[in-house]
């Protein structure tokens, strides 16, 4: 059963914007520390964005600060991210998902996952 579901994933050049949500279907966003990860063909996931809006938390891989952005929208259920100034390297799948536990100045312990949007970037 999908409980996490992502969207907004396209093919866009250098420089572009995009602004991928996920939405709850069955899991509930709140309260929630929630992340956004990417998967690249052949490598481990890697965490992009974590909130923890419980607590006013959040955490930025180095090399997404200044370009991304996540938010979360209780009322409706999704959390969201913002791409801004896409560069090629940032082409993979992203996915959604809901953790355990915030440690580290980060979201660990990923529990449910949505099935991932692509995102593509060219020069």
């Amino acid at each position: 059963q999908v409980q996490l579901v992502e969207s907004g994933g396209d093919s866009v050049q250098a420089g572009g914007s995009l602004t991928l949500s996920c939405v709850g279907a069955v899991y509930s966003v709140s309260g929630n520390c929630m992340g956004w990860l990417l998967q690249v063909s052949g490598k481990d996931r890697e965490g992009v964005a974590h909130t923890y809006t419980r607590y006013g938390w959040l955490y930025y891989d180095d090399s997404v600060k200044g370009r991304f952005t996540i938010s979360q929208d209780d009322a409706k259920n999704t959390v969201y991210l913002q791409m801004n100034t896409l560069k090629t390297e940032d082409t993979a799948k992203y996915y959604c998902a809901s953790a355990g536990l915030w440690e580290g100045g980060r979201c660990t312990r990923f529990l449910n996952w949505g099935q991932g949007t692509q995102v593509t970037v060219s020069s």
